[in-house]
């Protein structure tokens, strides 16, 4: 096919045939939306030859960016090889075995062994069949109720998204009725009149008032991202996690951290977990760990439950046709290869995103500015009409919808979640290509603001 001809037809086709994640279909069908045609070093380009420079790292994923040809050359040397085989039936293959060594050497010493699964969404399913699973072989099934948080995103399956606490979803899905949620820990937008750390304690105590209520005999675990991604880059205060991990320890609470988003870097450690001391029983992964080459992802499971798991007879009853898959898996260990041997991650803490949040903090005094917020590699500008009263720029988030697409047409791909414009560069960008990210959100909020007529 000559791509040139057919890319005036990619359009039309795409908005009669393609239905896409999290859309409005009536809208797209009748707007639709770019397409994009290659990708070069952290630059993605449209099929009109549109560059951009790739705020989100893909879906919080392409952290290495979309050059690493030792990624590629690892998957195609394994295509030619093994291209597939299942993990059912006693059954394994070497780049499975060989990538779970690797995520058991980069991760503290406590995690021994690995699940592997497809996505997030799914390796989260899996840990509730695990932690199920834990409380069978205990001879306490009764304990099988988890606690999330409101605003949280855990995937979108249907156990994913109950444990995720996103209205729209939930308004839209009969979740699992045994998932229950707490406030977030933002306090820009639940508590913006408390002192942070005051604010932290508050709302981690609301777990332990949870467990009261529902029995701590009957609640099974407390799912939470270090930072909450999806939901706006929500950074706790430094109170929020060692009052939560006091709780799960103290109550016989199975804590899973959710780090999907926050792994291989993105906090400046390779979990976010570190980052904030955390000590979790469960481990979820997926994105960055195969730098979005190949969809892969998996729970890493402790020692204190999996030794229960495999101190009894009987069988695991979960599994998924591609767990371990030998592609994904090479594409794993490449991405962990480079992320080691160039020390991606330490530079990135040290170098990148010391400038980046500095950059980025230089905008509070923008007029629609209300609070720049970030760790590491991420970060969210928080769009208001008033400072002071913290009134909305518009209407249903409108304003930061705008002002996303002002930035998507200078250039600059970022994504807007609330009243919020999030994003998360790649940790192979230059400090002058950072520059440029926040040179035109700049840009983009001044047009915003000219168009509120702020």
């Amino acid at each position: 096919m000559n791509m040139q001809a057919s890319t005036g037809n990619l359009k039309q086709l795409d908005q009669s045939h393609y239905l896409h994640p999290f859309t409005d279909f009536k809208d797209y069908a009748s707007r639709g939306g770019r397409v994009f045609s290659r990708a070069e070093h952290i630059y993605i380009y449209d099929s009109n030859g549109h560059k951009m420079l790739d705020g989100m790292s893909g879906l919080w994923c392409c952290n290495l960016g979309y050059s690493q040809p030792a990624i590629v050359e690892a998957v195609t040397e394994q295509m030619h090889k093994l291209p597939y085989y299942n993990s059912f039936f006693q059954c394994a293959n070497e780049p499975a075995i060989e990538l779970a060594k690797a995520l058991v050497d980069v991760t503290e010493e406590r995690f021994k062994h690995v699940f592997f699964t497809n996505s997030g969404s799914e390796a989260n399913d899996t840990n509730l069949r695990l932690v199920t699973r834990y409380y069978q072989l205990q001879g306490r099934p009764e304990k099988k109720h988890i606690i999330s948080r409101r605003n949280a995103y855990h995937g979108s399956t249907i156990a994913a998204a109950s444990l995720g606490g996103m209205k729209g979803m939930h308004d839209q899905t009969n979740g699992l009725d045994y998932v229950h949620h707490i406030d977030q820990p933002h306090c820009y937008e639940v508590g913006p009149d408390e002192e942070p750390n005051a604010f932290g304690l508050r709302v981690a105590r609301q777990l332990e008032q949870k467990i009261d209520e529902l029995g701590q005999d009957k609640v099974a675990a407390f799912i939470a991202e270090p930072v909450q991604g999806a939901g706006g880059v929500i950074i706790p205060p430094d109170t929020y996690w060692p009052e939560i991990q006091r709780i799960c320890d103290e109550r016989d609470i199975l804590l899973i951290a959710d780090e999907v988003i926050c792994g291989f870097g993105r906090t400046g450690k390779w979990f976010g977990s570190e980052t904030y001391g955390i000590r979790p029983d469960l481990m979820t992964f997926a994105k960055a760990v195969t730098n979005g080459f190949q969809p892969l992802g998996g729970v890493m499971v402790s020692d204190k439950v999996a030794d229960m798991l495999l101190s009894k007879d009987g069988e695991f009853a979960h599994g998924l046709t591609y767990s371990g898959h030998p592609a994904a898996a090479a594409a794993g260990l490449a991405t962990l290869k480079i992320l080691r041997e160039e020390n991606i991650i330490s530079n990135a803490a040290e170098t990148l995103a010391p400038h980046f949040q500095g950059r980025l903090q230089q905008l509070v005094d923008h007029k629609l500015v209300g609070q720049v917020r970030g760790r590491g590699m991420f970060a969210a500008v928080e769009l208001v009409r008033d400072k002071a009263s913290r009134e909305k720029l518009a209407p249903e988030s409108a304003g930061a919808v705008f002002c996303r697409n002002t930035a998507n047409e200078l250039g600059l791909m970022v994504r807007q979640t609330g009243d919020a414009m999030i994003m998360a560069p790649p940790l192979v960008s230059s400090t002058a290509e950072l520059d440029s990210l926040v040179d035109m959100l700049v840009q983009a909020l001044d047009t915003t603001a000219a168009h509120y007529g702020i």
